[in-house]
């Protein structure tokens, strides 16, 4: 399976760690999908399955995300470099009801809602791990 061109969701992008000890990232679990690993393109999606939604709840910011699951494949274009980066859901995540408005911006147009985590390679390819977050358009 291929990453896509066909628009799924825009928002903001973070980064997180799992599996084994990389860069920035010491040991983690491997995540709700068990493959996830800190050293590859991967990311957490807040709708993996009905127990993940339970806690993300992005339908509380006013996102209501389609379900993907474990396996499934996007890809994560930077707004404001255009730099994109294709990756392999493996994980549940981010926490969005926690962050409920919280926007990234560049050239005066903004995202809003932390809508996907990315593994710290996967970010890296998009922006820099320092800047923490960036906005995004997501494509299938």
């Amino acid at each position: 399976m291929a990453c896509g061109s066909t628009s799924l969701w825009a928002g903001e992008a973070t980064w997180f760690c799992c599996g084994n000890a990389w860069g920035s990232c010491g040991s983690a679990n491997t995540g709700a999908c068990g493959t996830c690993q800190s050293a590859q393109n991967m990311a957490a999606w807040p709708n993996l399955s009905s127990a993940c939604w339970d806690i993300t709840r992005p339908d509380l910011c006013g996102d209501n995300m389609p379900r993907r699951t474990c396996g499934a494949v996007m890809n994560v274009r930077h707004q404001c470099s255009g730099a994109t980066v294709c990756v392999t859901l493996a994980d549940c995540g981010p926490r969005t009801k926690s962050f409920c408005g919280e926007s990234s911006c560049c050239n005066g147009s903004c995202r809003t809602n932390r809508v996907i985590d990315l593994t710290p390679a996967a970010f890296s390819a998009i922006g820099s791990l320092s800047s923490g977050m960036v906005p995004v358009y997501i494509y299938e």
